[in-house]
């Protein structure tokens, strides 16, 4: 990769453009698409826009550029830059615009085959920081509460309930209660294997490892239960997990729930402590999450992303993933600012 480069014409590009660019530099966007090496976006009232998730060609760069100018977006500056060294390098764009344009920009990434966002102010790995989970469908594939009902023979009377509380269609609270009580007498040694084997989203892992590598705290603040997130503690290298506590009498679970209630607004509440106990900076915390028990704490964060999220979730994030792996979040907090 070159590292003296002066200027080029992108339209000329014909292979991957970070044979063309240096990572982790800014090149100014002038006319005819030619990109002469700048010094990186001043702090502004403008925008980052992320791309990433496949293999970028000067072609599709040129593409991107396009496609935001017929969708009257200004950018006047780009960067490509690379998370980690296993990572493809994803390309950020910068405009001074104002207005909210997540949605077309996530539009215009999917018509490159790639996944998009625009964020004002990304967190920075340089800087220690704040992650707060979602766990079922978040850090991990599945929801705890609708696999024990499926051993309990009971799956599609819970499934149902959940999907409306993640939905948005039914309180979390009254959808916890009802589906809690779906539960009661199940044996607690059927459920074991389900406690011992949970499924980790993609990428969760190593998301977790590269943020503990650059002083990060991780949490997770879950509307499922204490019997599932205390388990997750040493794989995801977790410093405080907080869930919902099933009663238990005689090896069985009772179907009710002890205590407070980890609902939304408690959430909020987790991300906001944490970041006091840590001393974090609320631009630096980050909450992600797939349900709207989760947008509370995805609005009080200083990004709130939406992870493979409901149509509601998605449309009201900061930024979504909306497919592959979760270590892609490393490409909204890496941005070469």
């Amino acid at each position: 990769m070159s590292k003296s480069l002066a200027s080029i014409q992108l339209r000329a590009c014909t292979e991957p453009a970070g044979q063309f660019l240096t990572l982790a530099n800014w090149y100014q966007i002038e006319n005819d698409d030619q990109l002469t090496p700048c010094a990186s976006p001043a702090s502004q009232a403008g925008q980052y826009l992320c791309f990433f998730g496949a293999e970028l060609s000067g072609a599709t760069v040129l593409e991107i550029l396009n496609l935001c100018r017929e969708a009257d977006i200004e950018v006047t500056q780009l960067a490509l830059y690379q998370p980690t060294a296993d990572m493809t390098p994803g390309l950020v764009l910068s405009t001074q615009s104002t207005r909210d344009v997540r949605a077309p920009v996530r539009a215009l990434a999917a018509q490159c085959g790639l996944q998009g966002a625009a964020i004002s102010q990304p967190p920075s790995l340089r800087k220690p920081g704040l992650l707060v989970m979602d766990m079922d469908s978040t850090a991990i594939k599945i929801e705890c509460i609708d696999e024990i009902a499926r051993l309990a023979g009971v799956y599609d009377e819970v499934a149902a309930v959940t999907a409306q509380a993640m939905a948005g269609q039914l309180a979390f609270n009254d959808s916890l209660y009802l589906r809690v009580a779906k539960l009661s007498g199940v044996e607690l040694p059927l459920i074991q294997q389900l406690k011992d084997n949970l499924p980790l989203m993609e990428g969760v892992a190593q998301l977790c490892e590269v943020l503990k590598a650059h002083h990060w705290h991780l949490a997770i603040a879950s509307g499922g239960f204490t019997w599932f997130a205390e388990a997750l503690k040493a794989p995801l290298q977790l410093d405080a997990v907080f869930a919902n506590t099933l009663e238990i009498a005689d090896n069985k679970l009772t179907g009710k729930v002890l205590g407070e209630v980890v609902d939304g607004n408690k959430k909020a509440e987790v991300l906001n402590a944490l970041a006091e106990q840590f001393d974090i900076s609320v631009n630096q915390t980050v909450a992600i999450g797939d349900g709207a028990n989760d947008l509370i704490m995805m609005a009080a964060a200083g990004l709130g992303v939406a992870v493979h999220g409901k149509p509601k979730v998605v449309e009201q994030a900061d930024a979504a993933i909306t497919q592959g792996s979760l270590t892609q979040l490393l490409y909204l907090l890496s941005v070469p600012v």
